[in-house]
Protein backbone atom coordinates (compact mmCIF):
# COMPACT_ATOMS: atom_id res chain seq x y z
CA UNK A 1 0.00 0.00 0.00
CA UNK A 2 1.20 3.54 -0.70
CA UNK A 3 1.65 6.16 1.60
CA UNK A 4 -1.61 8.26 -0.35
CA UNK A 5 -3.62 5.37 -0.13
CA UNK A 6 -2.70 4.33 3.39
CA UNK A 7 -3.73 7.85 4.20
CA UNK A 8 -7.09 7.87 2.24
CA UNK A 9 -7.87 4.61 4.42
CA UNK A 10 -8.80 7.29 7.52
CA UNK A 11 -12.34 7.37 7.61
CA UNK A 12 -12.57 11.08 8.87
CA UNK A 13 -13.29 14.10 6.40
CA UNK A 14 -10.75 16.50 5.96
CA UNK A 15 -11.60 18.78 7.94
CA UNK A 16 -11.08 16.23 10.84
CA UNK A 17 -7.98 15.03 9.36
CA UNK A 18 -4.23 15.45 11.17
CA UNK A 19 -2.24 13.51 9.55
CA UNK A 20 -1.32 15.51 6.09
CA UNK A 21 1.71 13.89 5.16
CA UNK A 22 2.95 10.26 5.92
CA UNK A 23 6.61 10.06 6.37
CA UNK A 24 7.72 6.52 7.31
CA UNK A 25 5.40 3.04 7.61
CA UNK A 26 6.31 -0.17 8.20
CA UNK A 27 2.47 -2.32 7.69
CA UNK A 28 1.25 -3.17 11.13
CA UNK A 29 4.20 -2.21 13.24
CA UNK A 30 4.64 2.18 13.38
CA UNK A 31 4.49 4.94 11.32
CA UNK A 32 5.46 8.93 11.58
CA UNK A 33 3.31 11.45 10.01
CA UNK A 34 3.21 15.07 10.13
CA UNK A 35 0.59 17.85 10.36
CA UNK A 36 1.22 21.96 9.70
CA UNK A 37 -1.33 24.21 12.04
CA UNK A 38 -2.14 26.44 9.42
CA UNK A 39 -4.25 28.98 12.15
CA UNK A 40 -6.59 28.41 9.88
CA UNK A 41 -8.33 26.04 11.88
CA UNK A 42 -12.21 27.14 12.69
CA UNK A 43 -11.71 25.87 16.77
CA UNK A 44 -8.83 28.08 17.10
CA UNK A 45 -10.18 31.05 17.07
CA UNK A 46 -11.92 29.77 20.54
CA UNK A 47 -8.60 28.10 21.45
CA UNK A 48 -7.48 30.99 22.92
CA UNK A 49 -8.47 33.72 21.39
CA UNK A 50 -5.82 36.49 21.12
CA UNK A 51 -3.07 33.39 21.67
CA UNK A 52 -4.41 30.32 19.67
CA UNK A 53 -2.85 27.01 21.23
CA UNK A 54 -3.15 23.56 19.56
CA UNK A 55 -5.56 21.67 21.60
CA UNK A 56 -4.17 18.61 23.62
CA UNK A 57 -6.71 16.60 22.98
CA UNK A 58 -6.60 17.25 19.39
CA UNK A 59 -2.56 15.70 19.55
CA UNK A 60 -4.11 12.52 21.33
CA UNK A 61 -6.65 12.53 18.25
CA UNK A 62 -3.50 12.37 15.73
CA UNK A 63 -1.97 9.79 17.41
CA UNK A 64 -5.27 7.76 16.91
CA UNK A 65 -5.74 8.62 13.40
CA UNK A 66 -1.55 7.43 12.54
CA UNK A 67 -2.23 4.52 14.95
CA UNK A 68 -5.53 3.74 12.55
CA UNK A 69 -3.27 3.80 9.49
CA UNK A 70 -0.30 1.66 10.89
CA UNK A 71 -3.07 -1.25 11.87
CA UNK A 72 -5.06 -0.81 9.29
CA UNK A 73 -2.51 -1.70 6.57
CA UNK A 74 -1.32 -4.57 8.97
CA UNK A 75 -0.56 -7.40 6.34
CA UNK A 76 -1.41 -10.26 8.89
CA UNK A 77 -4.61 -8.77 9.89
CA UNK A 78 -7.77 -8.19 8.02
CA UNK A 79 -9.12 -4.24 8.46
CA UNK A 80 -11.62 -3.67 10.65
CA UNK A 81 -14.60 -2.14 9.76
CA UNK A 82 -15.77 0.91 11.79
CA UNK A 83 -12.36 0.97 13.71
CA UNK A 84 -13.06 3.93 16.59
CA UNK A 85 -10.80 5.20 19.29
CA UNK A 86 -12.20 3.86 22.36
CA UNK A 87 -10.13 4.24 24.83
CA UNK A 88 -6.82 6.64 25.92
CA UNK A 89 -4.26 5.63 28.57
CA UNK A 90 -1.85 7.72 30.44
CA UNK A 91 -2.10 10.57 28.39
CA UNK A 92 0.30 13.42 28.65
CA UNK A 93 0.32 16.65 27.35
CA UNK A 94 3.66 18.34 28.15
CA UNK A 95 3.47 21.25 26.10
CA UNK A 96 2.12 23.45 23.62
CA UNK A 97 2.26 24.38 19.39
CA UNK A 98 0.84 27.71 18.13
CA UNK A 99 0.16 27.55 14.37
CA UNK A 100 3.01 27.87 12.05
CA UNK A 101 4.12 24.79 14.11
CA UNK A 102 4.73 21.65 12.01
CA UNK A 103 3.80 18.43 14.56
CA UNK A 104 5.41 15.10 14.21
CA UNK A 105 3.87 12.84 15.46
CA UNK A 106 4.55 8.91 15.89
CA UNK A 107 2.56 5.68 16.29
CA UNK A 108 3.70 2.14 16.64
CA UNK A 109 0.93 -1.01 17.70
CA UNK A 110 1.55 -2.32 21.18
CA UNK A 111 -0.29 -5.35 20.86
CA UNK A 112 -3.50 -7.06 19.34
CA UNK A 113 -6.90 -8.79 21.09
CA UNK A 114 -8.96 -9.57 18.69
CA UNK A 115 -11.13 -6.43 17.46
CA UNK A 116 -8.79 -4.36 19.40
CA UNK A 117 -5.72 -2.64 18.89
CA UNK A 118 -3.16 -0.85 21.23
CA UNK A 119 -1.11 1.91 19.63
CA UNK A 120 1.29 3.98 21.98
CA UNK A 121 2.05 7.18 20.35
CA UNK A 122 3.76 10.68 21.34
CA UNK A 123 3.47 14.11 18.97
CA UNK A 124 6.59 16.37 19.28
CA UNK A 125 7.63 20.20 17.72
CA UNK A 126 11.10 21.38 17.48
CA UNK A 127 12.09 18.27 18.45
CA UNK A 128 10.30 18.49 21.95
CA UNK A 129 7.56 15.89 22.52
CA UNK A 130 4.33 17.71 23.67
CA UNK A 131 1.95 14.93 24.35
CA UNK A 132 2.14 11.25 24.63
CA UNK A 133 -0.32 8.42 25.30
CA UNK A 134 -1.67 5.02 24.72
CA UNK A 135 -5.18 4.58 22.87
CA UNK A 136 -6.83 1.87 21.90
CA UNK A 137 -9.30 1.36 18.68
CA UNK A 138 -11.99 -1.35 17.95
CA UNK A 139 -13.30 -2.46 14.64
CA UNK A 140 -16.06 -4.59 14.25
Amino acid sequence: MSHDQALQSLPHGPEFRFIEELLELDPGVSGTATYAISGNEAFLKGHFPENPLWPGVIMIEAIAQLGGIVGQCDPAHASLENLRLTAVKNAKILGTAPPGEILKIRASVEGRLGKIIQIKGSVSTGGSTIAEGTVMLSGD
